[in-house]
């Protein structure tokens, strides 16, 4: 059974999800999400969580202030989401976004935002389009957001 855990600072789950992304497939980001654990580069309610199966971390997602775009004015961002390839097809990205989104209801917000380059899997979870976003590097995502009722 997979249960969804916040990472704190410090702990036996935080060096786990460290070595977790250190070894995981996805390239283009494992080094970022890396340094942010390594630096804890997390501020007030900022955290990463993790998905966890039988004391094995199978996947992970991250809730910030601000993302890889200029804007500022739009948070929180879900963000970070990714589950090993072993683990696909059981809803567990599911599970950590609706984690997630009670933990930013729980704080207050209404609305929460995830970026990606992908359309078709995050209106799964009650998401909709907003718009395309430029993110630092020049790259165009695809926006989308949620009410949190």
């Amino acid at each position: 059974m997979v249960t969804i855990r916040k990472v704190y600072r410090g702990t036996e789950l935080a060096k786990q999800l460290l070595q977790f992304v250190e070894n995981c497939s996805w390239h283009e980001v494992k080094e970022h999400i890396a340094d942010m654990l390594m630096s804890w580069k997390f501020t007030d309610w900022e955290c990463m969580f993790a998905a966890v199966d039988n004391g094995e971390i199978v996947g992970m997602a991250s809730i910030m202030k601000t993302d890889y775009y200029p804007l500022p004015e739009i948070y929180p961002w879900i963000s970070c989401i990714f589950v090993t390839e072993n683990a696909r097809g059981h809803h567990i990205s599911g599970q950590i976004i609706e984690y997630a989104n009670d933990y930013a209801k729980g704080l207050g917000y209404k609305k929460t935002y995830i970026p990606t380059e992908y359309s078709g899997l995050y209106e799964h979870y009650g998401y909709r389009y907003v718009c395309d976003i430029v993110n630092y590097g020049g790259l165009k995502d695809r926006l989308y957001s949620k009410e949190l009722v």
